[in-house]
């Protein structure tokens, strides 16, 4: 079936079925992610913040800007998930030490908590869906 449509294209029909099995694993992976994140009460998006704060280890915060530059998201999707995350206690958003009119996000012993009980069953299923066959 690639072929028809691959082939008129100029296109590789064997690299396209390629590409298109690389995308339906990923899309398997990302809906596996999305429920074991949404079980623990995050999101893909709030478990990557707490991580990208969490692996500097020469800081102990990162400020909006440099969090959202790291996970490539708007300003104004950052803010609502900040905002999400410091009600749960599993952030702090503090003045900056240098920038009065700017604030740096820590992680809450909470915070660090929920991400290291997190981790194990994010690497198992990483683990899994790339030891694995590709699926059908």
């Amino acid at each position: 079936m690639v072929e028809a449509y691959a082939a008129p294209c100029g296109a590789d029909p064997v690299r396209i079925t390629g590409a298109l099995v690389m995308m339906r694993r990923a899309s398997l992976l990302i809906r596996r992610l999305d429920s074991y994140f949404a079980a623990h009460g995050l999101s893909q998006l709030r478990f990557l913040v707490l991580i990208v704060i969490d692996r500097e280890p020469e800081r102990r915060s990162l400020t909006p800007n440099d969090i959202a530059q790291r996970i490539d998201i708007s300003k104004p999707v950052l803010s609502r998930t900040l905002q999400g995350l410091e009600q749960d206690c599993l952030i702090t958003l503090a003045a900056s030490r240098t920038d009065g009119r700017s604030k740096e996000v820590f992680l809450t012993a909470e915070g660090r908590q929920r991400l290291n009980d997190l981790l194990p069953g994010y690497f198992g299923i990483l683990s899994e869906e790339t030891a694995g066959p590709a699926p059908d």
